[in-house]
């Protein structure tokens, strides 16, 4: 359930029962064709349904993570590191102060995972919490995405969904050459030229069928963990 569809009250009686949160986080950046906000989609869309059967809440998608690359592409702002680790920890701290002892971040964002040090040293000086940091294509899904079609990346089919697509948008039907990454990510200008339209390379869509298979995978994965991941 989204904490949209709650006011404060009814959040604190799911506290008298159950003390989990899940926390999606993303980031605004271009996805070739797609929408610039694909990560944001995944991820929270990803909790919701993963939390629903669970009766857990989930926060909205912390939208801006790490994405110093993409800076020449008009609509992809980035965090500094240490801007987007102090927001983790206060988002931590803050709701453990309302009572929630157990966090599921769950990130879409291949640039986000040094917040997982972040959490971790927030959860060292908190005994009785329990962070899971989740990243939701890891595992099965990304297993399942290379027995489909093993040339996916970013932008590529392998995050081409219903609700990632752009009306009107018509996305090229040839497969792309894998392209030849700068090195260095402080350098926007050189990843533009690389990149062109942005996708990673592979093919750009395939059937929906394929997709969706990806994603009832990482739903199942994130539920199990909501459900068992968490430490004894």
């Amino acid at each position: 359930m989204q904490i949209r569809d709650l006011n404060w009250m009814q959040l604190e009686q799911y506290l008298r029962g159950d003390d989990r949160i899940v926390l999606p986080v993303g980031s605004t950046e271009q996805h070739a064709y797609l929408s610039l906000e694909t990560d944001n989609i995944i991820a929270e869309q990803l909790g919701v349904e993963a939390a629903e059967p669970l009766g857990i809440p989930v926060l909205p998608v912390l939208a801006y993570g790490i994405t110093p690359g993409f800076g020449a592409f008009p609509g992809s702002p980035t965090l500094r590191l240490e801007t987007f680790a102090a927001v983790v920890r206060d988002i931590l701290e803050s709701l453990y102060g309302q009572g929630f002892r157990r966090f599921l971040i769950a990130n879409a964002h291949g640039g986000n995972p040094p917040g997982a040090v972040a959490a971790a040293e927030w959860r060292r000086t908190h005994e009785d919490a329990a962070v899971l940091w989740h990243d939701v294509w890891e595992g099965r899904p990304d297993e399942l995405a290379a027995a489909i079609d093993p040339d996916f990346d970013h932008a590529s089919w392998s995050e081409n969904f219903p609700w990632t697509r752009l009306p009107g948008v018509e996305l090229p039907r040839e497969r792309k050459p894998p392209i030849e990454r700068p090195v260095g990510l402080g350098r926007p200008g050189a990843w533009r030229e690389a990149l062109g339209d942005g996708s990673f390379g592979g093919l750009y869509q395939r059937p929906d069928e394929d997709a969706l298979r990806l994603w009832a995978a990482a739903v199942e994965q994130l539920r199990e963990r909501l459900e068992s991941g968490w430490p004894a």
